[in-house]
């Protein structure tokens, strides 16, 4: 199956190579890429990110660098999970992963474009006050969080973990297909299955919004650096296609705003660029 696939794969990006000539408002786009389409790697349903109806925050940033190249957008559709990165960017069928993590190893990063932190979600009105994980009233609670990711080591060190619910890092029960696992966590969090949450800030915001329970978000901003509690968000590329980067960060830099705007539309917790606190929302 996986030589059937990669041989279809080889075919696909061989298509793309000689599916036109490049026209002059593409020139700054990879070689692979045809005169008029922005080739993006995405997950067809991983909201608030993005998904196939491509109403997700990074496919409104997908078509702000599309707008600034005079491009059009296409997507190659793969579930995140294991092998996400080698069979998107990897076999040559998209050119650009929205979200990546700065120091990702298997791509090469653009500049960051945003930086966020993991949030702690609760009901409202319970536990008013709290702003960090070591708040000893979190002791014995059941904290809802996706095993493998940097809180589970924190919540370990300040023995939380007795208590904690872990949930699978990629969704299993076929019920529930069409649900985050962060979705899930939160669905749980307001049918009262546990008494809190950590997840990724930009899950966070968005899912506590459309969850029809009173949640509050906190972002942890006052955790150690070790485990990293925060990160810095930019684009993947493929290593060596140093021009690309420099184009996109160019992108970055001229169409900031509009990019800082879908963030805030979509209630992604921003953070300082060099410090835990809170971005100041731009001036009108």
């Amino acid at each position: 199956m996986r030589r059937s696939r990669a041989s279809m794969a080889g075919a696909l990006a061989l298509l793309s190579i000689v599916a036109g000539p490049r026209g002059a408002a593409s020139q700054n786009l990879p070689d692979l890429v045809t005169a008029d389409v922005l080739r993006v790697c995405g997950d067809p349903g991983n909201m608030p990110f993005s998904e196939r109806k491509e109403d997700g925050f990074e496919n409104r940033i997908a078509a702000i660098i599309a707008d600034a190249l005079k491009v059009k957008v296409r997507y190659y559709w793969l579930t995140q999970g294991p092998g996400f990165v080698r069979n998107t960017l990897g076999t040559g069928l998209c050119d650009i992963i929205i979200g990546s993590a700065l120091g990702t190893e298997l791509v090469q990063n653009t500049n960051p474009y945003y930086r966020s932190a993991y949030s702690l979600v609760m009901r409202h009105g319970d536990l008013e006050g709290i702003t960090g994980l070591d708040d000893p009233r979190l002791k014995g609670k059941r904290i809802g969080v996706i095993a493998g990711t940097p809180p589970v080591n924190r919540m370990g060190d300040l023995g939380l973990i007795s208590a904690m619910k872990a949930y699978a890092p990629y969704q299993l029960d076929p019920s529930r297909k069409n649900q985050t696992v962060s979705a899930e966590i939160v669905a749980d969090l307001g049918a009262g299955q546990i008494d809190a949450a950590v997840l990724w800030g930009p899950s966070a915001g968005w899912l506590a919004k459309q969850s029809g329970t009173a949640l509050d978000v906190i972002p942890l901003l006052h955790e150690p650096d070790r485990p990293p509690m925060s990160y810095r968000i930019a684009m993947g590329v493929r290593i060596g296609e140093n021009d690309w980067k420099r184009s996109l960060n160019t992108i970055l830099r001229t169409r900031k705003a509009d990019i800082d705007a879908v963030l805030r539309q979509y209630d992604v917790p921003l953070l300082e660029e060099d410090e835990n606190a809170l971005l100041a929302p731009a001036k009108p």
